[in-house]
């Protein structure tokens, strides 16, 4: 080579070579093992930020370690081009979101093929392209055929600013997670798919992820939420008896008041008489129903003047309706336990309600006079159920209810049915007609198109009053008819994507047989606060697919990592309203101590302190690293190479501008060693040895050590640990720098030549450009990914000696070498005798000698 290492001009000509002869096509027809590895794709904002690195680094380095282990991979890319933020930005730079979308693609793929990524971009499609979205068009329809597809009037939290529904999830404080206006509650007509059918299916399938992180599927689990109890009819006079679930039928001689939901008839009709209960009924209209939220605000009610009776004791109870009790949760009234219950405790407590006791601990009595007593325990206060155990109750209580017809036992699911409706313009248009009666008819051809020639003149729709998308003549009687001008939610698109990879260019239909040979993804890998909407949407859609007969697997994804966010340090002060006034770290003067830790920082235009802390990287903090710059600056296997270094994948990343320019140094000396070295390498070829002298010491040392080394790697990739890949690189450079390779004769070269194929493989997923490079330098001639990963070299690993650590009561104070066949005893004697350890145990008395094989002796003395 005899040349500087210079990694621009060394990527960019790897990176032409790979695409001339598309070298990371993924085929179907061949007879190698399957390998399917697929990040969650990007919505094309135009630009990469250093969490897109770090996830496609992930998903790349598992992508070219299994096409080493012989597989064969499938690495696909493409985009979540449809959403809100396509058409905010178009209204305010006055284009059309389609154009938008577009050179935000065509920006963002050259900086992941700058990158290296081994994507097979045959594949590529956005899916805001009519030839993607058709095919979930046509798949809306077979389910509204199923009976899996409905409409109705809906309850929903609406952003006056940007014009559309939002989920519990998106609604801030009261406020729209984007706009920061006050959401309204309305009601409006919306499409629903029925999740819930799927919903035990779902809760029950979750243990058959054994590849799955453990927090993702407990998130999923209470997502899902299912509860065992019954359901219990309590009579009301003039109106149909009130419904209320629960989970505690055990406690329901302790029920003193019901509460109904603002929206629930009973509330409605008492509002119609009283002010107060009208104006309680708007007040609530206005409230957050978002979990998080219901749980922290102030729990308010208001009587509504009308009596239910219990359905065993037959005694009044009063109906309230409190602000905590949602209309779509359950049937929108819940049975009131003060005594049991800490929530309806505090209202009880606040309004002046009866507090009635019904359970009492297995031993002693509750006191409920301070809290509630939540426990399971005995009844009491129970008349013919009083002496049994809660467990006991629930199922005699519910049995009793059950034969009377006042009750039943019943499943219930916290989960409730996806509304995909959307009011925006920049989605796939829902596929239905209606008729001059506003009948609606699913389409019966696709794709209905979105047209994509339009002014962004506001917030609202353009296609809602754009006749010559809304007036058609519909498709079963001939008549005029409108279109449906609501588009998906986009969770739609990105439910299914990762299936229409295994076959894109399809045009006859969704899918065809290759998804089934792709298919689930063996590797998928993505932030965890997609945890729940996302992958619960991706595995209820998989199983959609495969009920209309599309695939034969169960469950998506049969592996999931979630990386670790990435953060950097952050600068602001806190302004005179109380807000965060955010700084680059190009306007602050940062000042270190003798170790180079940070000790304080100054904003450098007044001198004056700012408060320093860790955030994840984003635009809001000013705290975010162009990846370009650092691409341009270091190239791209370094930049690789710190976001595989600095964390475990599952872990946060601290961004480190040292850190960073140590990688670069460090790949450097890899350049330097195979440059020192390049005739012996040129010579032998990077190949394992064989047929070495055993006899000599330095062989057998250093090759101990690189057998020791690789059988870590070969670990560490299995179990996905690759800072400790790239560890196990760098102590291997150490080792090969410090050799001493005259002391190993004719054999030397030989060496050297496997301990640089070893350097090569090991660090090939991880800076592909660097070692391609230097294996068509000295490797065979076949691509480096399609070559063997490494082999562990058993004879190398026996050892003639094994050094022990010794400790004099925990403490290190000496080491030794023993004969790998040494005895307990042996090995015992020679640490008692070791010089400097004999200093410390010096009127001393020895107690124990502790011996951990091949690891350490430990004395213990006084």
């Amino acid at each position: 080579m005899h040349q500087e290492y210079d990694p621009q001009s060394i990527e960019v000509a790897i990176q032409k070579a790979w695409a001339e002869q598309d070298v990371y096509r993924a085929d179907e027809l061949s007879d190698k093992e399957k390998f399917y590895c697929l990040e969650m794709f990007p919505y094309p904002s135009g630009k990469l930020h250093m969490g897109h690195v770090r996830n496609y680094t992930i998903g790349d380095v598992i992508s070219r370690y299994q096409r080493m282990l012989g597989k064969n991979v499938l690495h696909p890319m493409g985009w979540d081009a449809f959403g809100l933020p396509a058409e905010n930005a178009a209204i305010q730079n006055k284009t059309a979101p389609a154009s938008w979308t577009k050179q935000n693609i065509a920006n963002m793929r050259d900086q992941l093929k700058r990158l290296g990524f081994s994507y097979d971009w045959n594949r590529e499609f956005a899916t805001c392209e009519p030839d993607y979205y058709r095919w979930e068009q046509w798949f809306f329809t077979q389910l509204y055929e199923r009976g899996l597809v409905y409409k109705k009037e809906a309850e929903v939290n609406w952003d006056p600013v940007d014009q559309t529904v939002l989920a519990n999830e998106q609604v801030v404080d009261g406020r729209g997670w984007r706009s920061g206006a006050l959401v309204e509650k309305k009601k409006i007509p919306q499409w629903f798919i029925k999740i819930t059918a799927y919903a035990e299916e779902l809760l029950s399938s979750l243990d058959d992820l054994d590849g799955w992180p453990d927090a993702v599927k407990t998130m999923q689990r209470n997502w899902i939420g299912k509860s065992v109890g019954a359901e219990v009819a309590f009579a009301v006079d003039g109106a149909e008896p009130l419904r209320v679930f629960t989970t505690r039928p055990d406690t329901i001689f302790g029920v003193t008041y019901l509460a109904v939901a603002a929206d629930h008839p009973l509330a409605i009709r008492a509002a119609e008489s009283s002010t107060a209960i009208s104006q309680f009924r708007s007040e609530c209209a206005q409230t957050s129903t978002a979990e998080a939220d219901l749980e922290t605000m102030e729990k308010k009610g208001i009587a509504l003047g009308i009596n239910a009776q219990h359905p065993i004791t037959g005694d009044s109870v009063p109906v309230w309706c409190a602000n905590f009790v949602l209309m779509n949760y359950g049937t929108g009234a819940v049975m009131a336990v003060p005594a049991h219950d800490q929530r309806d405790f505090e209202f009880a407590t606040k309004y002046g309600i009866g507090i009635r006791p019904v359970i009492a601990p297995l031993e002693g009595e509750a006191d409920v006079s301070e809290a509630a007593f939540t426990e399971l325990g005995r009844l009491i206060n129970s008349g013919d159920f009083d002496g049994l155990s809660s467990e006991q109750a629930k199922s005699a209580i519910t049995a009793w209810l059950a034969e009377r017809e006042l009750g039943e036992e019943q499943v219930n699911y916290r989960l409730r049915d996806w509304g995909v409706s959307r009011q925006r313009y920049w989605g796939c248009p829902i596929p239905f007609v209606y008729d001059a009666e506003g009948n609606a008819s699913p389409a019966t051809e696709f794709p209905v198109e979105l047209p994509t020639d339009v002014i962004m003149d506001g917030v609202g729709s353009p296609i809602k009053k754009m006749a010559s998308f809304i007036d058609i003549v519909h498709p079963q009687t001939g008549e005029p008819a409108t279109r449906e001008t609501d588009t998906f939610d986009t969770f739609f698109e990105s439910s299914w994507y990762y299936a229409r990879y295994c076959c894109p260019d399809l045009d006859t239909a969704m899918l065809d047989e290759r998804a089934n040979h792709w298919l689930p993804v063996d590797q998928y890998i993505g932030g965890i606060e997609h945890a729940v909407m996302h992958l619960l949407y991706a595995r209820f859609f998989h199983k959609l697919m495969r009920d209309v007969g599309l695939i034969d697997s169960d469950e998506p994804f049969t592996r999931l990592l979630t990386q670790g966010m990435v953060t950097a340090d952050t600068f602001y002060r806190r302004v005179g309203d109380g807000k965060e006034e955010f700084y680059e770290a190009s306007e602050v003067s940062i000042s270190r101590d003798d170790r180079g830790s940070i000790t304080g920082a100054t904003l450098i235009a007044d001198g004056k302190p700012v408060v320093i802390t860790t955030e994840k990287m984003g635009k809001s903090k000013k705290n975010g690293v162009d990846p370009q710059s650092m691409i341009d600056r270091f190239g791209a296997d370094t930049v690789r190479l710190f976001t595989m270094f600095a964390s475990p994948p599952d872990q946060s990343l601290e961004w480190n501008d040292d850190a960073i320019a140590g990688g670069s140094r460090f790949l450097r000396r890899v350049w330097n060693w195979f440059d020192k070295h390049s005739a012996a390498l040129q010579s032998s070829r990077l190949k394992p040895v064989a047929g070495v002298d055993s006899s000599n010491s330095s062989i057998k040392a250093l090759r101990l050590t690189l057998h020791t080394i690789i059988k870590r790697v070969v670990f560490d990739y299995e179990r996905q640990q690759f800072n400790t890949v790239v560890a196990a690189a760098m102590e291997l450079m150490n080792a090969a720098e410090k050799a001493d390779w005259d002391s190993m004769g004719d054999d030397a070269d030989a060496i050297k030549a496997e301990v640089g194929h070893a350097v090569v493989k090991i660090l090939a997923p991880v800076t592909p450009h660097l070692c391609d490079y230097l294996w068509q330098q000295y490797g065979d001639q076949r691509w480096l990914f399609d070559a063997d990963f490494l082999t562990v070299d058993e004879a190398a690993l026996v050892q003639d000696e094994i050094t022990y650590v010794v400790q004099v009561n925990g403490k290190l104070r000496g080491k030794i070498n023993v004969s790998a066949s040494a005895d307990k005893a042996s090995v015992e004697a020679d640490a008692l005798n070791e010089e400097n350890v004999q200093r410390f145990l010096d009127g001393l008395t020895v107690r124990k000698v502790i011996v951990v094989p091949n690891k350490l002796v430990n004395i213990v003395a006084n």
